[in-house]
Parts: structure tokens; sequence; C-alpha cells
């Protein structure tokens, strides 16, 4: 019998209030806008502190999973420079705007799904959610993770 890996039962769990397809494409839009609105807060109080939580965050998916690791550091380094382009009195409105209207899709799209959002019951899934929005990727693209 194989040991089921952390990762695995975290994605199935967070799956179960994610079987909606129309809250899932909400979700594909919306978790990589929260991660990339809660980097931007963190940038406009000091880039170091949103390059250090982002650091912290890949250091618990590299626990989890390396592949998945990879794809999220990608995506850090991709928000991160974004935000390091954009002129510095722009980033804490556009990221308060995102923020707002990237939560009210969420819950708009568990609304739809009739399931409360997974990270009522466990403050991990905040940090799954990005990794599940990525997991449909790396299937796409035949990935193992």
């Amino acid at each position: 019998m194989t040991a089921t890996r952390t990762i695995d039962e975290l994605l199935a769990q967070y799956s179960d209030s994610h079987r909606n397809h129309t809250n899932e494409l909400i979700h594909f839009v919306c978790v990589p806008l929260i991660v990339f609105s809660l980097l931007g807060l963190l940038w406009w109080i000091h880039p170091a502190v949103a390059v250090a939580v982002a650091g912290a965050s890949l250091y618990y998916y590299w626990k989890l999973s390396r592949p998945f690791a990879f794809g999220m550091l990608v995506m850090a380094l991709l928000m991160l420079s974004i935000l390091a382009a954009l002129p510095p009195v722009t980033v804490l409105p556009l990221s308060i705007a995102i923020f707002v209207l990237a939560w009210i899709g969420q819950f708009i799209g568990h609304i739809i799904e009739g399931k409360k959002p997974s990270f009522l019951d466990d403050l991990r899934f905040l940090l799954i959610g990005p990794v599940f929005v990525l997991s449909f990727l790396y299937r796409r693209l035949n990935l193992a993770y």
C-alpha cells in the first residue's frame, strides 16, 4: 500500500469545495489576482517584505512538492517583476482594488458552489489555493507534481 502524500491530501480536501465548473473558473482568475494583490500590499510596505513572504511560502511549497515550488517560484518572480515595474504610487491603490474585487469574485464562486471556502476550516488552504490552480496547468501539460 502506497502512502498518500500530504500535497495530494490537501489538494483532495481543497477540491471538495471546488467542484462546480464556474467556481473553478472564478478561482483560476481570482486566486492569482489575490496572490498578486497580497504581494502588492506587502511590496507597498517594503519590497523586501514581499520578497521575504514569497520566500517563506516557497519554502512551504518546497516541503510539499518541488515541482509545485518551481511553478510558484516562476509565478512569484513574474508578479514581483510586475510590481517592480509599476510606478510606486500605483501599487497600493491597485493592490487594494484587485484584492477587494478578487475576494468578491471568490465569495460569488462559493455561493454558486454552495460550499464555504476551505480556508475557513484550515488556514493552510490560503496557500493551497494557488497550487490547486497550478495543478490544472500541470495536469494539462502532463507534468508530475
